[in-house]
């Protein structure tokens, strides 16, 4: 054969996992990640109160007195269980390792390996 002439690889026998993950821990992990994310979410709002209360306040003494948040109690159960669901998707994408493989499209080539040509 000829040096610039492409070599298809042989074919690599697939491997079974090792260690296949249980259902139910999937869920577990992917439900923890939800909850990590309301977490992380309490976390910024603390942020955001602390400025508030640091900055804001005393210089303008702007006390939200005008403000009920009773108002706003359906709105915020909405944003936490969104803020659950999208954290638990998440958490599962990548617990099941599905963000993580490698998608290749249908009309790709194989890949192959050229041979190097050899010096003279």
């Amino acid at each position: 054969m000829s040096a610039l002439v492409e070599k298809k690889r042989p074919a690599i026998p697939v491997r079974p996992d090792p260690a296949p993950q249980h259902w139910g821990m999937l869920i577990f992990e992917s439900l923890s990640a939800g909850v990590m994310a309301i977490f992380f979410g309490f976390i910024a709002m603390m942020g955001l109160v602390g400025i508030y209360v640091i900055v804001i306040w005393p210089l303008t003494l702007w006390d939200l007195g005008g403000i009920h948040p009773e108002q706003f109690n359906l709105w915020a159960q909405y944003v936490l269980w969104a803020v659950f669901a999208v954290g638990t998707l998440i958490g599962y994408l990548c617990f099941s390792g599905e963000a993580f493989k490698a998608k290749r499209s249908p009309g790709a080539p194989p890949a192959t390996i050229r041979a190097r040509p050899t010096p003279r």
